[in-house]
């Protein structure tokens, strides 16, 4: 099996607005890319890249070895957006019918994701309370539910645990790993630095660069500090002493 994901030399922006630069990522099967940057740093629209929602300005992206924009390859990337696209005036059982029927699943499979997605995500007492009375998290956790309903090979993943209590951010990590393990390839963004140290793969993103990429571990020792979070703040030091000195 190749590369599932990969972005080479990619320019994106709007206009005249460069809001990626030169940006160069490879992901195989069962890697955990966490993206981390500030707000504006240019995750969202990497990702909406990736999945073909915007056509790059330069450059090329690649899913399962198909050039994206591709409408068909969507069926199988399970995404989670940043805001959560959710239907209020329905209960949680069926926002998760109605989606599981637009990916075209059948009905018997569909009732068993169902059990399996809410499961992972602590809905189970919940599935027949309607959206509109659910917590932030709550929806944040059927979002998720959702992207995982059709068992997609590739997971896409905009913030996934903001609002999510510690507990459960484990549970959820525990899932993402063994879906890893079982082949799985899972990019997410992320402002949270136990949910960075938690992926295999890192990309810090600054300004619209790819400041640092690596394993936690070795940018943690590329940078002589003791946390990821430590290591971001010294990259994004030596881009602004690498700007200064341009």
């Amino acid at each position: 099996m190749g590369d599932v994901i990969k972005v080479s030399h990619l320019q994106q922006g709007y206009g005249k607005t460069i809001v990626l630069k030169e940006i160069n990522l490879t992901l195989q099967a069962g890697d955990i890319l966490g993206l981390i940057g500030p707000s504006g740093a240019g995750k969202t629209t990497l990702i909406s890249t990736i999945m073909g929602m915007l056509r790059p300005q330069k450059g090329t992206v690649t899913v399962l070895d198909t050039t994206m924009p591709n409408r068909e390859l969507l069926g199988r990337i399970g995404y989670m957006a940043q805001t959560d696209a959710l239907y209020g005036d329905l209960t949680a059982m069926e926002n998760l019918q109605f989606f599981g029927q637009m990916q075209g699943m059948a009905k018997a499979k569909l009732a068993e994701r169902i059990q399996y997605a809410a499961g992972i995500v602590n809905l189970q007492s919940a599935l027949g309370k309607y959206v509109k009375a659910y917590s932030g998290g709550m929806k944040r956790r059927l979002s998720l539910a959702i992207a995982l309903l059709a068992d997609p090979e590739i997971l896409i993943l905009d913030e996934p645990t903001v609002g999510i209590d510690p507990e459960l951010r484990q549970q959820i990590w525990h899932e993402l790993h063994r879906l890893a393990k079982n082949g799985k390839t899972i990019l997410l963004t992320t402002h949270v630095m136990e949910d960075a140290e938690q992926s295999s793969y890192l990309m810090m993103i600054r300004e619209g660069e790819a400041i640092a990429q690596g394993t936690p571990a070795a940018l943690i020792e590329q940078y002589q500090v003791t946390s990821v979070e430590a290591a971001f703040l010294q990259a994004g030091r030596d881009q602004d002493a690498h700007s200064r000195n341009d």
